[in-house]
């Protein structure tokens, strides 16, 4: 309370009784792979394709962190961070690949460059550029300069001179010209000569091949240099985490089934230690149903509520190709965690929903096959006449039966983030029931809305959720060593996965209301 010490009239802000707990995002995507360029082991953030194919680059042959990452897109999928690994000792420091310059030409000591957007779709006809005599009057140093496409004049600049001046070429080219750039090269000559050049484009240059060998520590890096997907832990947004190219280095030959063990283990270690996000594992290629379930109980025995496995792979287009192939699910499935949210709410299993850019499956499964994978937590992916190819599955790796389905994990990874950040003002509060009041009317008021929206089971607030914070949950002992304790319990919602319909037969005629 301030000291008012003369008369008048005074204005105070006071705070209200409770402060409101604000959501945290639920669908930040990050995927480890190989990619033609760009930073190496630097989580980027990457919020669509373009952004990403600009930093970088376009598909590579044999590697899937492009298509996994397309297909994030277009499933739905917001932001997410790439984390680039595996790239060759000539990217340079940075790691980047020097990308090919527009079409260009050179005119004398200046090279003229087509501007973005100038040089026509094939059959359009070519940029060329022309240097003509200005006729008789203009002075010796001068020259024309003539921009055609196709044979046809587009742009004329005329009277222009090497000298420095208004008339330079440079200056008047880069004020006036909407289709070329020039810059100087080499010392400038006093006139330029006459004669016409085309402006023809650089020779692509390949995206670099994923290497033929890979460690799983080259996937795995480390926390405190910031590589592989261990520098993740670095970045709090991250809700998932997708490492498409790993069953990719297992086709080719450079890891084997222990080693991808190795590293979807560490990736399942890794979310279990940040305990917000998810890891979503892809199952090895060509498998049928019968040796993913030997795979998935005999070699992996993964035992996780922090995970969950898809299969089949998806057959999409490959740009880089020109043809169908087979890709990880992981992509996919992390763009429809990421539409799924968006849509009902992380309270919503993320199945029954269609994989966007599927054109076929790996393996066509029938009911029998997937009650084969469906107990021991693999998420089948399959294709239904009239319906198209949807995900079937929503369950975890977990044994334990209360963290056994996916969304029920998702959403207590979602109230703890949220409740932890819209808490912090607590922290060196006077510890006494003042406080307790607030806390409980903060996080009451947070779950409220989060049951109103249906993430919580329950007719009444009562039913779906407890906030305890009082004397018997912060007793002396308690307030002495400087911690306030505070009781949450939530009922979530599960999802339906069973749906039984008991249809009995009855005579005709027979009412079914009793007297």
């Amino acid at each position: 309370m301030a000291t008012y010490l003369s008369p008048g009239v005074y204005v105070e802000e006071v705070e209200a009784g409770s402060r409101p707990i604000e959501g945290v995002g639920t669908a930040v995507a990050a995927f480890v792979g190989f990619a033609a360029q760009g930073p190496v082991n630097t989580p980027t953030l990457v919020t669509n394709w373009s952004q990403y194919t600009q930093v970088f680059g376009e598909f590579v042959e044999g590697a899937y962190l492009g298509q996994a990452v397309y297909g994030y897109f277009l499933n739905g999928g917001g932001a997410c961070y790439i984390v680039r690994v595996g790239a060759g000792g000539g990217d340079g420091a940075n790691g980047a690949a020097e990308l090919p310059a527009g079409p260009s030409a050179t005119v004398g000591p200046y090279r003229v460059v087509a501007r973005d957007g100038a040089q026509p779709a094939i059959g359009g006809g070519d940029l060329a550029v022309e240097v003509t005599d200005p006729g008789e009057g203009a002075g010796e140093d001068r020259f024309n300069l003539v921009v055609k496409r196709g044979g046809k004049v587009e742009e004329s600049f005329e009277g222009l001179t090497t000298k420095r001046g208004k008339d330079n070429v440079v200056t008047v080219v880069r004020e006036r010209s909407k289709l070329i750039t020039i810059e100087e090269a080499a010392p400038a000559a006093a006139r330029l000569r006459a004669g016409e050049v085309v402006l023809a484009a650089p020779k692509p240059v390949p995206a670099p091949p994923p290497p033929s060998s890979v460690a799983p520590e080259d996937y795995v890096g480390d926390a405190s240099e910031r590589t592989g997907f261990g520098g993740l832990e670095a970045v709090d947004e991250v809700t998932m985490v997708a490492v498409p190219d790993l069953m990719g280095a297992y086709q080719r030959g450079g890891l084997d089934l222990e080693s991808v063990k190795t590293v979807q283990s560490a990736m399942i270690a890794h979310c279990e230690l940040m305990g917000d996000r998810m890891a979503i594992l892809d199952s090895p290629p060509g498998l049928s149903p019968q040796q993913v379930k030997e795979w998935r109980t005999d070699l992996a025995g993964y035992d996780s509520k922090f995970a969950a496995l898809y299969y089949p792979w998806v057959k999409v287009f490959d740009p880089a190709t020109g043809a169908n192939l087979f890709v990880p699910p992981s992509g996919h499935l992390a763009g429809v965690w990421g539409r799924s949210d968006n849509a009902r709410g992380v309270h919503k299993a993320p199945a029954n929903e269609v994989v966007r850019g599927a054109v076929a499956l790996e393996t066509q499964l029938t009911r029998t096959e997937q009650e084969l994978l469906n107990p021991i937590g693999v998420n089948c992916i399959r294709s239904f006449p009239g319906r198209g190819i949807r995900v079937w599955g929503a369950r975890t790796l977990s044994s334990d039966p209360a963290w056994r389905y996916l969304n029920v994990r998702r959403l207590f990874n979602y109230l703890e983030e949220s409740i932890l950040n819209g808490t912090q003002w607590v922290v060196f509060e006077p510890n006494d029931d003042a406080l307790w009041a607030r806390i409980r009317r903060t996080i009451s008021a947070f779950l409220v809305m989060e049951w109103r929206r249906g993430a919580l089971f329950g007719l009444t607030p009562d039913e779906a959720f407890f906030v305890k914070c009082d004397r018997e949950t912060n007793p002396a002992e308690s307030i002495d060593a400087g911690q306030v304790v505070c009781q949450i319990g939530v009922a979530p919602v599960k999802p339906a996965e069973f749906v039984v319909f008991q249809l009995a037969q009855i005579s005709g005629g027979t009412s079914l209301v009793s007297e």
